[in-house]
């Protein structure tokens, strides 16, 4: 990991343009027990709808930490255009902070500028690449909490986001990787696990959040058996630079079956 390069209260490598354009994709959050919809996660997508890969695919390893306060500013302040009333959920990469104070200032100064409150900004630690330091992803988790901001850990059960970080870390919220969801309405032993998510999740005051549901019978099952927050391209796909509406009626439908 670098050195920050802070300087005035922020990190100077973050700082600057990038060499080309992104945008934002939200999908919805959504509570089946409230038949709402929560929260919006923030997805990075090309100007013109272009895939999460055709930009991702451009970030060198020079303009990693220069991308990751972009996209939190973009994010925000897209967010704040749309009239976004529910929470946001931003993904970040726990790699590309040095020092957690100095490289949240732009996402505090554009919250600032537009009214974002930082108790409806959510931040999801996405692992492309193992932590290098368990000690700092702590640090990160437990600094933004101290600022008002709430932390996920993404795709938990499938590649790094495993049972090890849940021994040291302590985020709000835990996102279920689709691996887990998928066919879970027929299949024994992924409801023997998702159970015991379910369980440990209750013991550790931790949220859970099912990812890529696909089906209504997944979306009961797992509300069924005490999943009731979710997401996936049953209830929306990513939509670019614009918000899903018009959930109410689906959503009410699905509480009334369980």
């Amino acid at each position: 990991m670098h050195q920050c390069a802070e300087k005035d209260g922020r990190c100077v490598i973050c700082d600057g343009p990038l060499p080309f354009e992104f945008t934002m994709a939200f999908q919805p959050i959504v509570d089946l027990a409230t038949a709402r919809v929560t929260t919006h996660e923030a997805l990075v997508r090309g100007p013109a709808g272009e895939s999460a890969y055709s930009i991702l695919s451009q970030v060198t390893p020079d303009l990693l930490y220069r991308f990751d306060q972009a996209c939190r500013v973009r994010a925000i302040e897209l967010a704040s255009q749309l009239g976004m009333t529910e929470d946001l959920s931003i993904n970040f990469l726990p790699n590309a902070v040095y020092e957690p104070a100095a490289c949240i200032q732009a996402t505090l100064a554009i919250a600032a500028k537009v009214g974002w409150p930082t108790e409806r900004l959510v931040f999801e630690i996405t692992e492309t690449e193992k932590v290098r330091s368990q000690a700092h992803l702590r640090g990160i988790i437990e600094a933004y909490r101290s600022m008002g901001f709430a932390t996920a850990l993404d795709d938990f059960g499938n590649g790094f986001a495993n049972l090890d970080l849940l021994t040291d870390l302590r985020p709000d919220r835990i996102k279920i990787d689709r691996v887990l969801v998928d066919g879970c309405d027929s299949d024994p032993r992924r409801q023997a696990i998702l159970r015991a998510i379910v369980g440990l999740g209750s013991a550790l005051d931790i949220a859970l959040i099912a990812e890529g549901v696909e089906t209504r019978e997944e979306a009961l099952w797992l509300a069924r058996n005490g999943l009731m927050h979710q997401q996936g391209f049953y209830y929306a796909r990513p939509s670019l630079a614009s918000l899903v509406s018009g959930l109410e009626p689906s959503l009410h439908a699905l509480r009334e079956a369980l």
